[in-house]
């Protein structure tokens, strides 16, 4: 594959798409931790905060196919100044909610704005970048906004030691409106002659889904099962640590240091899928994330689960961007927003789905065996990367 047009500088837009990643990034990290807590106090049981937690991920699972379809109207940039703005007046609930359910729905309302503002500066970084830079791209994409993340709940903790737990919600206020104001900045993409002509005529869902099935229940399955995998990642972690008698501290530090290793590999993973095409990444990386999670019960101590935990975020992050990048080479250019709303409605059943698995194996055997489970899942996506995926970008 060569090396893209000497004309095209990707510096020209990082600013458009990877400033605005970052800061919402940022803004979701700085708040995830606390929303539990902050539920707690406003007088929910824990499995209400939970529930209250888990509206985030539902609000997003729900608004997939809508966002789609508001992006495809308004446009890539509307979008995301959109769902800045639909993030702040829920946050803004957030903050002076003084009963479980109204923190509930601003907690969905931020998953509904998640939604619309990923899909829109997935499709905008598709239309913008070059196809042989389209990998390298999406990884960076995936890479800055779990920096953001990384970053966000250290931000959060240095002003809730001034302010209290309403300080994250502030942290989270100032850099989703930074998010909104550096969308608003950007100009609108020209499109591609071909493609401006092939998106005049709209396309139905309906059609979308019965052209491209086998698609979706090959490649989109295996992405689901990528998911499953990343959700259940930040679940089994504590799960275990608190099995072989580790203390919140020491789980805490191991889960940092995993996150710590999965932000390095971001940029190097898109060039290697660029170079030498998607399966050097895709299958390396399920089965790094596979085999570490069905290694995990058999660590005993803090030294072989912070190896294992290493690892396990060496696989994850060699991935940043797998799925975008798999769901931009599969999308067709007419109906391309539409198609990857339901690409990312697939995905995210994946996210959903992959705990709920943990849970009822755990609950029926043993979580060993629930952890092991998910490993296995692993290994079934790196069959079917290997079966199914292109070795090169088609599109």
């Amino acid at each position: 594959m060569t090396e893209p047009n000497s004309d095209f500088n990707m510096r020209q837009i990082a600013l458009a798409i990877f400033g605005p990643s970052l800061l919402f990034g940022l803004g979701e990290g700085a708040i995830f931790p606390i929303l539990a807590l902050n539920a707690t106090a406003l007088g929910a049981s824990e499995a209400w905060a939970g529930l209250i937690v888990a509206l985030i991920g539902i609000g997003s699972l729900l608004s997939n196919i809508p966002a789609a379809i508001l992006t495809d109207r308004f446009g890539e940039r509307r979008a995301m100044i959109g769902a800045a703005t639909f993030s702040l007046a829920a946050l803004a609930l957030c903050i002076v909610a003084h009963r479980p359910w109204v923190l509930g729905v601003g907690t969905f309302m931020i998953g509904m704005a998640t939604s619309v503002f990923m899909l829109a500066r997935q499709t905008y970084l598709i239309e913008a970048i070059p196809l042989v830079m389209r990998a390298r791209a999406l990884s960076t994409l995936g890479g800055t906004m779990r920096i953001g993340m990384f970053a966000g709940p250290f931000i959060a903790a240095a002003v809730m030691h001034v302010m209290g737990l309403v300080g994250a919600y502030w942290v989270a206020v100032i850099a989703i409106f930074g998010a909104g104001v550096l969308s608003y900045f950007v100009p609108d993409l020209e499109a591609a002659p071909r493609q401006r002509g092939a998106s005049s005529v709209r396309v139905g869902m309906a059609s979308l889904i019965k052209d491209h099935a086998h698609v979706y229940i090959t490649l989109g399955i295996a992405v689901a099962l990528v998911q499953a995998l990343r959700a259940c990642r930040q679940i089994v972690i504590p799960l275990w640590a608190d099995q072989i008698g580790l203390d919140a501290t020491t789980t805490a530090i191991i889960y940092g240091i995993m996150g710590g290793v999965d932000m390095l590999l971001f940029y190097p993973a898109g060039r290697v899928m660029d170079t030498y095409g998607r399966r050097w990444i895709a299958i390396p990386s399920m089965l790094i994330m596979g085999v570490s999670l069905m290694l995990m019960p058999w660590t005993v101590g803090v030294a072989s689960l912070l190896i294992i935990s290493m690892v396990l975020g060496l696989g994850n992050g060699i991935g940043s961007g797998l799925v975008m990048t798999v769901g931009a080479d599969a999308s067709p250019n007419r109906g391309r927003t539409q198609f990857l709303g339901i690409w990312r409605f697939i995905a995210d059943l994946g996210t959903g789905g992959g705990p709920l698995l943990l849970s009822a194996v755990t609950a029926i055997i043993s979580l060993s065996a629930g952890i092991a489970s998910i490993g296995v899942l692993g290994l079934v996506a790196a069959g079917m990367f290997w079966r199914w995926l292109p070795s090169r970008a088609q599109s």
